[in-house]
């Protein structure tokens, strides 16, 4: 696992590594001195050329309660604003020396085009145009797992409902992936436009490899109809020039996840939003405040999950220098036990 540039391609023993690796930055975050030596020593870039609140402060705060060195370079202040081509700044990036690269980009691709150039650097993809957004993925996962802990199939056989834009979603690609490998049933639901039949195609996410599993709906109470968790995708206001629907108002009633939907519908259901969220417009209020909303944890667990990824890559990158089986599972133990302080 030297790179995160996406779910797909991940196994699902790859899956739960990840998500087990966050567990243990769970219980990191909740002590009163949050700080652990995992990662003294290591330099990490946030290189973020698209517009980002949520995650580039996550991974911030992930890298430096690890100990690591981080820098952060947004669009601003990167020479791409002077003309520079990626892969110029990939060059000078790799002359620095970065042990992680983390990386969000407005194009589809990035990411891997960093991770093919920078021959000694991990990289992360946090979030490359339409593709896809695993860290979200794995933050909503490890969410879900802490509110299933008790369900004998754990975060397995559930129904998941994604409510809204997924035309335009990366986070909803990263999660069809990761409920594609645990066995899930997952409902994609929203107007024609922003929610295409094509979505379980070839075109998109491989019909053949989903099968069944995935469901296209353009009706709300179809689509929550017995779903265990509801993910909702923000409302991209800022596409709607485009005219994917006629009107917000006529996108609000017919899409908007209300209390009065989920208890007719899917009443044990609970509700996952990635931020930002327009009350009102794809969630109302009462959800997002409410008994069933999970969202706070989201953002509580995202930098859990940062955690354990940056350290799952410096991990893999200690683990390439040595020669044994063995040498390999010492080296990865002694890591462990200093990321957690042992």
């Amino acid at each position: 696992m030297r790179h995160l540039l996406g779910i797909e391609g991940l196994t699902k023993k790859e899956l739960y590594a990840y998500l087990n690796n966050a567990k243990t930055f769970v219980e990191v975050g909740n002590r009163e001195l949050k700080k652990v030596p995992a990662l003294r020593g290591r330099t990490i870039i946030n290189l973020f050329l698209e517009p980002s609140t949520r995650t580039r402060t996550s991974f911030e705060i992930a890298g430096k309660r690890m100990s690591a060195d981080v820098v952060n370079i947004g669009a601003s202040d990167s020479s791409t604003k002077k003309g520079e081509t990626l892969l110029d700044t990939a060059r000078t990036l790799q002359a620095m020396s970065p042990d992680v690269l983390v990386v969000r980009h407005s194009q589809s691709g990035a990411p891997h085009f960093l991770a093919r150039m920078l021959k000694n650097t991990s990289v992360v993809n946090a979030g490359d145009g339409t593709h896809e957004h695993p860290t979200q993925a794995l933050l909503d996962l490890l969410t879900i797992m802490q509110a299933f802990e008790k369900r004998p199939d754990g975060i397995e056989k559930l129904r998941v409902a994604i409510v809204g834009d997924v035309h335009h979603s990366r986070v909803a690609r990263s999660n069809v992936w990761a409920h594609h490998l645990l066995g899930n049933e997952v409902h994609l639901v929203g107007p024609p436009a922003l929610v295409s039949p094509d979505f379980v195609g070839p075109k998109c996410f491989g019909a053949p490899q989903f099968g069944g599993k995935i469901k296209v709906f353009h009706q709300i109470e179809r689509g929550l109809e017995g779903a265990d968790v509801v993910i909702v995708l923000r409302m991209q206001l800022e596409r709607q020039h485009d005219h994917f629907v006629p009107t917000l108002q006529e996108y609000t009633d017919e899409f908007c996840v209300t209390e009065n939907r989920l208890m007719q519908y899917a009443p044990q259901a609970v509700v996952l939003h990635p931020g930002p969220m327009n009350r009102g417009t794809e969630i109302s209020s009462e959800v997002a405040d409410g008994d069933r909303s999970l969202v706070e944890r989201q953002v509580n667990n995202g930098v859990a999950v940062r955690m354990g990824v940056l350290f799952a890559m410096c991990n893999a990158q200690a683990q390439r220098g040595a020669t044994s089986v063995d040498e390999r599972e010492q080296t990865s133990i002694q890591m462990r036990q200093t990321a957690v302080g042992e």
